[in-house]
């Protein structure tokens, strides 16, 4: 199979009728071998009878339903295990991606060589009180990353089958995935200027707690990716720093009552010195994270590999399909 075309959704009823029949109209005229799978979030609409309904009418069409929201970054994760093409392309469900950007996406990892091309929309249809704080996220994504796009958060992307075979997200990682797959070791990344419409139908799943959670998860990429497999060399640095300040603390207090006594000058107890508290204190979280580091490092050699697993309730187009 040519592409897979990976829609996730939350409360989307309205539009899914007509983003349904514009991708069917744009693959069938590039005459691409496809499925269209919907992967639905919990909907509380009435999003699963409009998918059930499409999957009856078009034989392309694949549903999957969770049992409860769980999130964007869950809804891909599980699509991107289920996806059968050899591309996959992934778009919001709300009309503001565009389908006619389908096959410039499916040329640029087909013909011109890349893992991942993502969207850029450059001219945006949001209020600034969305767009401000993107363009600040994209920033420090850049820096931390060294992944240079300029819309990492875009919902519209292309992969290769092998890059989302290699993925394993979580919390709100769906805003890194180009960072995990370079980190991954898919390198060859792409961007590609696309339309950006304004909303049709509903409104906006997300608010601006979405940027910090981004930010956050962006920083834990970028400490797994750096110290997973030696997080020794990160708490047992740290702690052994520490623990050499403290140490160097501890000795001054105890040079100086030492020269006092010497030079029989008078000397207070060295728990009467300030200093004594900061040189236990850090000896003594020195100590905690050299044995941080230590059970991390036998945590790992023994810990196997675990993806995430979501309650699923319902499919559709699958050979095991059930109904929990």
């Amino acid at each position: 199979m040519q592409l897979t075309l990976l829609i996730p959704l939350y409360n989307e009823d309205e539009s899914l009728p007509e983003l349904h029949d514009w991708i069917v109209r744009v693959v069938t005229e590039q005459n691409y071998t496809y499925e269209l799978l919907f992967v639905d979030d919990g909907s509380t609409d009435r999003s699963w009878s409009v998918i059930e309904h499409l999957a009856a009418i078009n034989p392309h069409v694949r549903g999957i339903r969770f049992a409860r929201n769980s999130g964007k970054t869950a809804a891909l994760q599980t699509g991107f295990q289920a996806a059968r093409g050899d591309v996959v392309i992934t778009m919001d469900a709300d009309l503001q991606d565009s389908p006619d950007e389908i096959p410039g996406l499916y040329k640029m990892i087909t013909e011109d060589g890349y893992d991942l091309v993502s969207g850029w929309k450059q001219k945006r249809y949001d209020p600034i009180t969305k767009t401000l704080p993107t363009k600040l996220f994209n920033g420090v994504a850049r820096w931390i990353s060294g992944v240079k796009l300029h819309d990492f958060n875009c919902g519209l992307k292309a992969y290769r089958q092998e890059v989302v075979r290699s993925l394993n997200l979580y919390g709100d990682m769906h805003r890194n995935i180009p960072i995990v797959a370079n980190w991954n070791g898919y390198t060859r990344i792409g961007e590609k200027v696309v339309q950006h419409r304004a909303r049709k139908y509903g409104t906006t799943k997300f608010g601006l707690e979405r940027f910090i959670n981004g930010f956050l998860d962006m920083l834990v990429i970028a400490f797994v990716h750096k110290f997973s497999k030696r997080p020794m060399h990160f708490f047992g640095g740290l702690g052994t720093l520490s623990f050499f300040i403290g140490t160097m603390m501890a000795l001054t207090i105890v040079g100086q009552k030492l020269y006092n006594i010497y030079q029989g000058l008078r000397y207070r107890n060295a728990t009467d010195n300030p200093l004594f508290y900061f040189a236990l204190v850090a000896i003594i979280l020195g100590v905690q994270l050299f044995l941080a580091g230590f059970l991390a490092e036998l945590y790992i050699r023994q810990a196997s590999g675990k993806t995430a697993e979501y309650q699923i309730a319902r499919k559709i187009g699958f050979q095991d399909a059930v109904t929990v």
